[in-house]
């Protein structure tokens, strides 16, 4: 390998690490803004570091965390998915009416099922996205009123109250192996898988490949047909279980269950880090990212603080990720630029 080869080599890992040092930082800004948010509120009300209130806290992030998880993996192949809230209420619905009348189905068989209707609706979004060629935005936006329809349709104006569902399903919200909560650890163990095949494994690669250039990464020979099929059914996967942790968390569900929750999933991810134009991002900054908008919400109800601030706050760090994304991917593409001035 000649020296002139080896020194482009070299300088094609530096916009990569540069990015890679700019997640970093990200993440450490969130871990800093959650130890200050955290200190002051401490100290201004005690009662926040109680531990009702923290397990209240673990409890709620882990739920977002799952979603946020599944909808990182679709932001980075620069596409979203709008519709996971009516998914979530859509197998919160049907799995808590299954477990109204089948008592003594266990815990697995519901999980399972919460995958299963997740995963359905993933392949119909997925499916629209790219053999459809219709923006996501619109896709999504579509089948985010269908699932809800569906699920408004079928409830007939019901609701499953916690009384009717089996005395394990309400119990495994709050149970706890080792001291920490069974919803603490599928969050964790999500995080960890998704973060996992997104970094080491081929098909990670590839999605973070179709995020920075779609048209590059179909000329380099990726399925681009598969991979966004495989995106869609994560997320909606997710968004499936997250209906199942719900309906076992809060107990009674109805047709608006989970309403809304697409915009706080997609500010977790964004504030986390992930890159709305796609390519960049991690599944740990998603779940730090709904850890922080929890825990906002959370310290703003016991400092007494109207919520319409929460709200205010969350947009105002939308808007900043979404700055700092673009000023990071100017200063790479300037970056480029001069690299291949002297090549």
């Amino acid at each position: 390998m000649s020296v002139a080869t080896a020194e482009i080599r070299k300088n094609d890992k530096k916009p990569r690490l540069r990015i890679g040092y700019v997640v970093r930082q990200r993440e450490m800004g969130i871990v800093l803004a959650l130890v200050v948010l955290v200190a002051y509120t401490a100290i201004n009300q005690p009662r926040f570091l109680g531990s009702q209130s923290i397990t209240d806290i673990l409890l709620n992030t882990a739920i977002l965390a799952v979603l946020a998880s599944g909808m990182a993996v679709v932001v980075i192949t620069r596409h979203i998915d709008l519709s996971v809230g009516s998914v979530l209420g859509l197998s919160a619905f049907t799995v808590a009416t299954v477990m109204q009348d089948n008592q003594g189905l266990p815990m697995v068989a519901a999980l399972g099922l919460g995958l299963a209707i997740g995963a359905v609706a993933g392949v119909v979004n997925g499916a629209l996205v790219h053999f459809g060629n219709v923006p996501a935005l619109v896709v999504t936006l579509g089948t985010m009123y269908a699932y809800r329809g569906l699920t408004y349709s079928w409830a007939g104006g019901q609701q499953v109250t916690a009384d009717e569902v089996p005395r394990h399903f309400l119990r495994f919200a709050n149970s706890a192996l080792l001291g920490v909560p069974w919803l603490v650890l599928i969050a964790l163990v999500v995080i960890a898988g998704v973060g996992l095949m997104m970094r080491n494994y081929r098909i990670g690669r590839e999605l973070y490949a179709m995020g920075s250039s779609p048209h590059a990464a179909g000329l380099a020979g990726i399925r681009i047909a598969r991979n966004t099929l495989v995106a869609f059914v994560i997320s909606g996967a997710l968004a499936g279980l997250g209906g199942v942790l719900y309906a076992s968390r809060f107990g009674t569900v109805d047709a608006s269950s989970g309403n809304g929750y697409e915009l706080q999933v997609v500010a977790a991810v964004v504030v986390g880090g992930v890159a709305v134009f796609g390519g960049s991002g991690t599944i740990w900054g998603a779940g730090l990212g709904a850890l922080l908008l929890t825990v906002i919400g959370s310290a703003l109800a016991v400092l007494d603080i109207n919520q319409f601030w929460q709200q205010a706050i969350v947009g105002a760090l939308i808007v900043l990720a979404i700055g700092a994304d673009r000023l990071v991917a100017v200063r790479i593409a300037r970056s480029l630029r001069k690299r291949d001035s002297h090549v």
